[in-house]
């Protein structure tokens, strides 16, 4: 089991799974670099910051956990090197905290807000849709009453997915079919929300338009129509990323930040890859909150981002 008790059993060896292959590919390197030394050195340092950003951590991200650890070693003179794994989970707990990732308690929304609206964003391909669908699911199994607003219309596939995933979990969803307004799609599911008493409304959007200045555009137009129901909505503008892409991550991130206000994020696909470091970077780079994790197929395999049970994760010795 984990670090916190409300962490179910289930979910944590889920978790422990959807990490395994950043676990083991860290693991493998950092048990090697330890091989014969007493003492973190130098050298131990210089391997350990290698093995990082081969996990995706980023240059940046990396070199500031480095400096932290030398800062420890030059205060604690007898660290061990096999001590050096608990070092890191310490230092990289310590690193999200300080990004204002909190660590979430349940699928649970501002008792002032409601509905409580989230706009999703994010490029074709991260697994933006299936989020929602997942989302929609995890919400209504805490008892929220769900609305979907199907607002990516360039791309029929994520209409219709959409529309899939509303009849699986069994929420509505807004749709005016493909090469329609999204606007007006937002618009009318705030509007239902509003309407029927909705708990929370869930927005998707393009995945990628022409230029940024078009991307930016139109997710000013969606706010706008939005806020002629509530006006202080969107409450949540979430980022999804494809955690098995790395840096091109870090790279979609930086245009999405650029062209609106993203306020939290999801990063998918985590199972897949061995790029898990991935969330400690973007974290720390952006200073937004990662509030989801995908580390699996399963409806369930959405989860809430609990900093020091992923880094327990991501650390555990087998």
């Amino acid at each position: 089991m984990g670090i916190f008790g409300f962490f179910s059993k289930e979910k944590k060896e889920s978790l422990d799974q959807g990490l395994q292959k950043t676990n083991e590919s860290i693991f493998s390197k950092l048990s090697k670099v330890v091989v014969g030394k007493s003492k973190v050195d130098e050298e131990v340092l210089d391997e350990l910051e290698e093995i990082l950003i081969t996990a995706d951590v980023g240059v940046d991200t990396t070199i500031k956990v480095i400096k932290r650890i030398e800062e420890r070693v030059a205060k604690e003179k007898y660290l061990n090197a096999g001590e050096l794994d608990q070092i890191l989970r310490e230092e990289i707990a310590s690193l999200l905290e300080e990004n204002n990732t909190q660590d979430l308690l349940d699928f649970d929304i501002p008792a002032d807000k409601k509905p409580y609206v989230i706009m999703v964003v994010g490029v074709n391909g991260v697994g933006k849709t299936t989020t929602i669908g997942k989302l929609a699911n995890l919400f209504k199994n805490a008892g929220k009453n769900v609305v979907l607003g199907a607002a990516d219309t360039f791309r029929a596939a994520a209409v219709d997915q959409l529309i899939l995933w509303g009849n699986r979990v069994g929420v509505p969803v807004v749709s005016h079919g493909m090469n329609t307004d999204p606007a007006s799609v937002a618009f009318d599911a705030v509007k239902q929300g509003v309407d029927t008493g909705a708990d929370v409304v869930i927005v998707d959007t393009a995945g990628r338009l022409h230029t940024k200045v078009n991307l930016m555009n139109e997710l000013s137009k969606i706010k706008r129509v939005m806020q002629k129901f509530i006006p202080d909505a969107p409450h949540e503008i979430m980022l999804v990323l494809d955690g098995s892409t790395g840096q091109n991550a870090f790279i979609q991130a930086k245009e999405f930040t650029k062209a609106t206000e993203v306020t939290s994020i999801a990063i998918t696909k985590l199972d897949g890859t061995a790029k898990g470091g991935v969330v400690i970077g973007i974290s720390d780079q952006f200073k937004i909150p990662v509030k989801y994790i995908g580390v699996g197929e399963k409806m369930t395999d959405l989860q809430i981002f609990n900093r020091k049970e992923f880094v327990d994760s991501l650390f555990k010795k087998k």
